[in-house]
C-alpha cells in the first residue's frame, strides 16, 4: 500500500503555489503575490517541518513513517527537494518576473544600473535617512558571536584595518525602514533594495578600515520546541518561553548570494557554527516576500490586479428584523469570502447590544487584531454579559498575540481559558444564551474558518448559522468540557475530536465500503487542508478496491497516492483565495450525509486537537454544499489532479473554462450540481 512522505508532498504543494507566479491567468501584480507566498511557505517549512525532522534525527528516532523513510531519510529528501524548488523560485523570479515587471514599467536596479545623479540622490538620503539608523559592529574573537534573529537580513563584510589586521563587520538591515526605496515614480518606477544601498556606501560606516567585500546572509532557525505543560496555569508561561527561544533555536537554513565572496561564505558559516549542508545558494534577493509586501503596493499599477469584488450579502440577512429571529426562520449557510464575512460581526455585535442576551461563548484560535471580536467582547463583559472566551495560545506563530489578547480580555473582566493541557483548541463555535418569551434559546456560530476578519477575506470557509436545540444541548456540553470538565459530556449530533471524530469517519467510510460491495453504490466526496493520517487513507484505500468511488479534494498535503484502478480522484484548487474548507459527504444509498468541520484527516486533527466536526440536517443547505463541492471538481482553470505516480498535472481547460472561485463570486448559487458530477458519471 502506497504512501507519500508528508514532507515531500508539502514542497509539491508549495510548487503549485510557484507555479501560479507564472500562470496567465492571474495580473502580474497578483502574480507577485503568489511569489510572496511560496517564499514565506519555505520559510515555515524550514523552521517547523525541517525543523521537526532534525529534532528527531538529533535524538536518534529511526522510526520510519508510513512512506517507509526514517526521519533522517525523510530530512535529507525534503532538504534536497526544498533547494530545488528555491532554485525554481530564482530561475522564475529572473527569467520571469523582472522582465515582466520592467515590461510594465517597474525597475528593480541595483548599484550597477543607477547613474551619478541617482547615486548623488541615494548618498544623501544613505546620509540623512538610513546611516543614522544603522548599527555596525565589527566582529572580536575575544567575545562570543552574537545573537542574530531568525529571518532577519544582515549584512557581512570583510573589514580590513590600517594594521592590515582582517575582522568581520555586521551590520544588521534595520526593519523599521522601507526595504524597497524608490529612486522615481509614476507611470515609470525605478527602486532599489535598502541592502543594496547599504551595501553601496558600506565604507561610510567602515571610514577608518578598507571594505574588501560584503554580502546580504539570512538565517532560518528551529521552532519546534517540546512544552513542559504540567498545568493550565502553566500554558502561557511555556508559551512565553517559546516564542523567545525562537531567536536562538538551532540554524535550519543559512541563505547567501550565490555570487556572494567565497572567504566570507566560509567565514559566515564557521562563525555560526552551521554545517555547509544548511548553506543555501540564492541567486537574487534574499526574501522574496518584499514583491507581496512593498512591490505590490506600489501606486499606480491597478490594471494589473485582480478586479475587485464586493461580497454579497444574502437577501436574509438584508431584513431588519432582528439576526436572531432570521436565525429562527430556519439556518444560514455562509459561503466566504462570496458571503459577506459581516453578518458574523452582526451576529456578535448584536449579540452584545441586546438586552435579553445574558451569556455569549466563543473560541478564538487566530485573530487579526483587536477588531471586531476581541473589542465586541470586552464590551459585553463591561455590559454585565457572561463572557466566557477560550483563546488558544498555542496557535503557531500567533502566541504572542493570543497571549496579549488574554490579559486584554482578563482585564475587561471575561471569562477566559487558555486551553487545554493535553490539546491545542481548533474548534470555531460562538454560542449566545437569549431570554426569550418561551425560556432561554442558544444561537450558535460554527464554523471552518478563524475568527479573523483579515483571512475571511482570503480565505474560502463555510459557517452555519442555527439555533437547532440539540446542537445547541451539544454545543453547551463542549463549552463545558472546555471550561475544565475532565470527562465527555454526551454529544448526539455534533462529533468532536479527539473523542469520537476518529471512529465517526472510519465507520462512514467503511458503510461506503459496503455499500459498494453489495451494489448500492459507494460514494465518497470529501474537501479539506490536508490529508495525512495512515489509518484513513487505508480505509480510503479499502473502499475505493470495493468499488466504492472517493473523490478528495485536498488543497495542501496528500499522503496517499491514487491507485491505477482510478476510483480515487485528488485535485488540489491553488487560486485567488486560499482554500480553507472542510466539508465532508458520504452518499449512504442517497441520503447524503454532509458535515463541515474545524479539521482536517490528519492524526494531529483526529487524536491530538479539540475540533467540531458539524452535521447538516436541513436539505437545503446541504444541497449548497454538495454543488459547491460539484463546482469544484468541475473547475479546469485552476485545478490540478493527482497522476497515478504522485505527481500534480493541471486539468486541461477544454472549450468551456471553468475556475470554481469565479462561478462562486459571479453566481449567488453553485452552478453544478452534485448527483451530475459525481453519481451519474462518477467515473473520472
Amino acid at each position: 500500500m502506497d504512501f507519500i512522505n508528508r514532507e515531500l508532498s508539502w514542497v509539491d504543494f508549495n510548487e503549485r503555489v510557484l507555479l501560479e507566479a507564472v500562470n496567465p491567468e492571474n495580473p502580474l501584480v497578483e502574480q507577485l503575490n503568489f511569489m510572496s507566498i511560496s517564499s514565506s511557505n519555505m520559510d515555515e517549512f524550514f523552521m517547523v517541518r525541517i525543523g521537526k525532522l532534525e529534532r528527531k534525527k538529533d535524538a536518534g528516532r529511526t522510526k520510519p513513517d508510513p512512506s517507509g523513510l526514517t526521519p533522517a531519510e525523510q530530512l535529507e529528501k525534503a532538504s534536497q527537494k526544498a533547494k530545488k524548488l528555491i532554485k525554481k523560485q530564482y530561475d522564475i523570479y529572473n527569467s520571469f518576473i523582472i522582465p515582466r515587471l520592467k515590461e510594465e514599467g517597474i525597475e528593480l536596479v541595483s548599484s550597477k544600473d543607477i547613474d551619478k545623479a541617482e547615486k548623488k540622490k541615494l548618498f544623501g538620503l544613505f546620509k540623512t535617512q538610513i546611516e543614522p539608523v544603522l548599527t555596525p559592529r565589527v566582529l572580536n574573537p575575544k567575545y562570543p558571536f552574537p545573537l542574530l534573529t531568525a529571518k532577519r537580513l544582515y549584512i557581512s563584510a570583510l573589514v580590513k584595518h590600517e594594521d592590515h589586521s582582517e575582522a568581520v563587520g555586521l551590520i544588521p538591515v534595520p526593519a523599521g525602514i522601507k526595504r524597497l526605496v524608490v529612486l522615481s515614480e509614476g507611470t515609470k518606477v525605478r527602486a532599489m533594495l535598502l541592502e543594496d544601498i547599504i551595501s553601496l556606501f558600506i565604507g561610510e560606516l567602515y571610514k577608518n578600515a578598507k571594505v574588501n567585500a560584503c554580502m546580504p546572509f539570512r538565517i532560518t532557525r528551529n521552532t519546534d520546541f517540546l512544552l513542559d505543560i504540567s498545568s493550565v496555569d502553566k500554558i502561557i508561561e511555556e508559551m512565553e518561553k517559546t516564542v523567545k527561544r525562537r531567536s536562538y533555536g538551532k540554524p535550519v537554513r543559512i541563505e547567501m548570494p550565490e555570487n556572494g565572496d567565497n572567504r566570507l561564505k566560509n567565514l559566515i558559516q564557521k562563525l555560526l557554527g552551521a554545517s555547509s549542508d544548511i548553506v543555501i545558494p540564492i541567486q537574487g534577493p534574499l526574501d522574496l516576500t518584499f514583491l507581496a509586501k512593498e512591490v505590490r503596493k506600489l501606486k499606480g499599477f491597478g490594471h494589473l490586479r485582480y478586479k475587485p469584488f464586493t461580497p454579497r450579502i444574502q437577501p436574509r440577512l438584508k431584513d431588519e428584523k432582528s439576526i436572531f429571529d432570521i436565525i429562527k426562520d430556519g439556518d444560514l449557510l455562509l459561503h466566504h469570502p462570496f458571503d459577506d464575512y459581516s453578518a458574523v460581526v452582526r451576529f456578535v455585535k448584536e449579540a452584545v447590544e441586546d438586552p435579553d442576551v445574558l451569556a455569549i461563548k466563543q473560541t478564538l484560535y487566530r485573530v487579526a487584531g483587536s477588531k471586531p471580536f476581541i473589542a465586541l467582547l470586552a464590551q459585553a463583559a463591561q455590559l454585565g454579559k457572561q463572557v466566557t472566551v477560550l483563546v488558544e495560545v498555542r496557535a503557531r506563530f500567533d502566541e504572542e498575540n493570543n497571549i496579549n489578547w488574554v490579559r486584554a480580555l482578563e482585564k475587561a473582566g471575561c471569562n477566559v481559558v487558555y486551553g487545554s493541557i493535553k490539546w491545542k483548541t481548533h474548534s470555531k463555535i460562538t454560542m449566545v444564551v437569549r431570554r426569550e418569551d418561551d425560556g432561554l434559546r442558544q444561537y450558535m456560530h460554527l464554523a471552518t474558518g478563524n475568527y479573523n476578519d483579515a483571512t475571511a477575506k482570503a480565505y474560502t470557509d463555510v459557517g452555519l448559522l442555527t439555533c437547532d436545540r440539540q446542537l445547541a444541548r451539544d454545543g453547551q456540553a463542549y463549552f463545558n468540557i472546555l471550561s475544565g470538565f475532565v470527562d465527555t459530556f454526551p454529544m448526539t449530533e455534533i462529533v468532536e475530536s479527539p473523542y469520537s471524530f476518529r471512529d465517526s469517519m472510519t465507520n462512514s467510510i467503511r458503510r461506503e465500503k459496503e455499500n459498494a460491495l453489495k451494489g448500492s453504490g459507494g460514494l465518497i466526496v470529501a474537501k479539506m487542508n490536508s490529508l495525512s493520517d495512515a489509518k484513513i487513507i487505508k480505509e480510503l484505500y479499502e473502499a475505493a478496491d470495493a468499488g466504492a468511488y472517493v473523490y478528495l479534494m485536498i488543497r495542501g498535503v496528500c499522503c496517499l497516492k491514487v491507485p491505477e484502478h482510478g476510483r480515487i480522484v485528488v485535485r488540489s484548487i491553488v487560486g485567488r483565495y486560499l482554500e480553507h474548507a472542510r466539508i465532508f459527504v458520504f452518499y449512504n444509498e442517497g441520503l447524503k450525509d454532509t458535515y463541515i468541520s474545524s479539521a482536517d484527516w490528519m492524526k494531529r486533527n483526529l487524536d491530538k486537537r479539540l475540533e467540531l466536526t458539524i452535521p447538516i440536517k436541513e436539505n437545503n443547505i446541504a444541497k449548497k454544499l454538495h454543488d459547491i463541492l460539484a463546482t469544484e471538481f468541475s473547475d479546469n482553470t485552476q485545478a490540478w489532479q493527482m497522476q497515478a505516480d504522485g505527481t500534480y498535472k493541471k486539468i486541461p481547460q477544454g472549450e468551456n473554462k471553468i475556475s470554481s472561485q469565479e462561478e462562486f463570486m459571479q453566481k449567488s448559487q453553485p452552478p453544478f450540481n452534485f448527483d451530475e458530477v459525481f453519481y451519474t458519471n462518477p467515473k473520472p
